[in-house]
């Protein structure tokens, strides 16, 4: 296996344009230029690849033929509705589905890389599109690339790939599509769905008949912070990933769950991002003999969060972390000043917040974040072969 990193980019990835909208490609923009200006897209064993779009049979492992049809003929019908297409979640827009192809195929073309062995890690910041339906858009998302990405993975012969989630919002379409397939584990952390889109995401959706145990769901109450998401990510995620033993491993690394963050209500940092990616990059080393694919997802701090938040992926996933303390270089500040005026710009690459928790117990007087973690521990853990009350598990 190549011990290189590989990162899939192209500024045609920045296609994926729904105009005036909270998903702007503009964060992607300055994710790949903090990246580079601070030499992470530089070092020995990056290697940068242009993607190529995904063809229909790709997509159809996981969307409907007359979806995608949809998705063709919707820029060239002022009156077009259904599919959820038209939406202000989801408004049509030229060239809608050759670039959701294409971010679709760079998912793809990481995850081939990183099983293929000619890479050990793969990145698609454009990525993370979890919402996406088989049948229709969702959530700012047109066709879903972890999904399409896991779908092929299992045609290429892989028996046990894991996915994490830990965008703020439950990464429903993915568990959607694998809710019945006990090759597939889906994890995911986000805020709570009585307060927050999809709606979906409690600890009960655990996997459907034959898949019991292959969805694992952590939703967090509104105000989570770093130590609370911490201690939630430590007591349920390592656990279920080492009962599973997954062959590769595949994360949305959403940066949406920021205290900046408009459209959501957890009370994380960038200092905290970078702690779950050290130890989804840890989990990967352990159990999956380092095969990671990651990609970006929700943000919509466009300046102040997401380019910071991704860059410190980036750096996880090609090397060395990147001190927290490390200023913005003044060429990124000048060109994010430039390209969104009046944003705070941030001068380091850290919100001098320590991310350090205390371990979950099942004992003591329980807050709000202990809860959700005994509910989901209750909910899934048994059905693992793991005790849900035993911190060791």
């Amino acid at each position: 296996m190549s011990d290189d990193t590989l990162v899939v980019w192209d500024e045609s990835l920045l296609d994926y344009d729904m105009g005036e909208h909270p998903l702007d490609p503009v964060r992607v923009e300055l994710t790949v230029a903090l990246a580079r200006e601070l030499g992470v897209l530089d070092r020995p064993g990056v290697r940068l690849v242009e993607p190529e779009p995904a063809d229909d049979a790709t997509l159809t492992r996981v969307h409907r033929p007359d979806y995608l049809d949809a998705v063709r003929a919707a820029p060239r019908d002022p009156l077009f509705a259904g599919y959820g297409l038209g939406t202000s979640d989801n408004p049509v827009f030229d060239g809608m589905h050759e670039s959701s192809a294409l971010i679709a195929g760079a998912s793809v073309a990481a995850a081939e890389a990183v099983w293929r062995g000619e890479a050990r890690r793969a990145v698609n910041v454009a990525g993370g599109l979890h919402h996406a339906m088989p049948d229709r858009a969702a959530g700012f998302c047109v066709y879903n690339d972890p999904a399409v990405a896991i779908a092929r993975l299992l045609d290429l012969g892989a028996e046990r790939v894991a996915y994490v989630d830990v965008d703020v919002h439950h990464g429903d379409g993915v568990q959607e599509v694998f809710y019945h397939d006990p090759r597939v584990l889906t994890v995911s952390l986000h805020e709570t769905p009585l307060a927050l889109f999809p709606g979906t995401g409690f600890p009960d959706e655990t996997g459907g008949p034959g898949a019991q145990g292959s969805a694992v769901n952590v939703p967090l109450p509104p105000g989570t912070d770093d130590a609370g998401w911490q201690r939630a990510f430590h007591a349920v995620v390592p656990s279920v990933l080492r009962a599973f033993r997954p062959q590769i491993l595949l994360t949305q690394c959403g940066a949406d769950g920021h205290r900046m963050d408009p459209l959501a209500d957890l009370h994380l940092s960038v200092d905290g991002q970078r702690a779950t990616y050290l130890a989804l990059r840890a989990l990967a080393d352990e159990l999956c003999d380092g095969r990671w694919v990651a990609t970006g997802g929700g943000g919509y701090a466009l300046v102040e969060v997401v380019p910071r938040a991704w860059t410190h992926l980036l750096a996880v996933a090609t090397g060395d972390p990147l001190d927290p303390a490390t200023p913005t270089p003044p060429g990124w500040r000048t060109l994010a000043g430039h390209r969104r005026p009046g944003r705070d710009v941030p001068l380091r690459m850290t919100d001098d917040i320590d991310p350090e928790h205390q371990p979950w117990q099942p004992t003591g007087e329980p807050n709000s974040v202990d809860r959700a973690v005994a509910a989901t521990r209750k909910a899934v853990f048994p059905l693992l072969g793991l005790d849900p009350y035993d911190p060791r598990d």
